[in-house]
């Protein structure tokens, strides 16, 4: 039985018509970017009537991929394939978290702009979702950097962990890891020490 990730119909259309919205596929907007974008909110304004969120979620997207939860679960996935030592379907199905991951915190952090100003309770909700797509996007892509070198592909490694420094700054701990493969690696030869890890106890 074919174990390869098949996308479902809703995966395909949403991901097409993004191609076509005001935010391309290949966009990776930085984590820490998205932090500090919240610190230039315009001041909070007050909505007239706020409506509250309803409890029923027809055609939830809990169960699609298209999902921070269907995310999630290709990630499960890739692990699985992993501990076979199926790298090849390992790389597919990171690949497939991803850019989910990618378009959702996109999609999220274009929400929080659109309400900056107008409702700030549905902004902040949106900023904390696009934060946490952006992070689990740049966990899939460690990981993904990680099999291509169990894949003896350290080529393809090298720029997903120089993205990901990026994204992260290399003073997280997510930064460190990955530049610590680039050390490694042999692509850099200055290792780098927080300074926690420089000053004497």
């Amino acid at each position: 039985m074919s174990t390869s990730f098949a996308k479902p119909c809703f995966f395909q259309i949403a991901f097409q018509a993004a191609a076509l919205s005001l935010i391309s596929s290949a966009t990776l907007l930085p984590l820490k970017a998205i932090a500090q974008n919240a610190s230039s909110q315009p001041p909070k304004v007050q909505p007239t009537q706020a409506q509250p969120v309803e409890a029923t979620k027809p055609n939830s997207l809990e169960n699609s991929v298209f999902s921070i939860a269907g995310g999630q679960r290709l990630m499960a996935e890739s692990m699985t394939a992993v501990s076979q030592q199926n790298y090849d379907q390992a790389v597919s199905k990171l690949q497939d978290a991803r850019q989910v991951f990618n378009q959702l915190s996109n999609f999220y952090q274009e929400l929080t702009t659109s309400f900056s100003g107008i409702d700030n309770r549905i902004s902040d909700s949106h900023r904390r979702k696009a934060l946490q797509a952006a992070q689990l996007r740049d966990e899939a892509t460690y990981q993904l950097a990680v099999v291509y070198r169990a894949k003896n592909q350290p080529e393809l490694s090298v720029p997903l962990l120089i993205q990901l420094i990026r994204s992260q700054a290399p003073t997280r701990d997510l930064g460190q890891q990955a530049y610590q493969q680039l050390f490694e690696l042999g692509f850099v030869d200055a290792q780098y020490l927080p300074p926690s890890a420089t000053t004497p106890k």
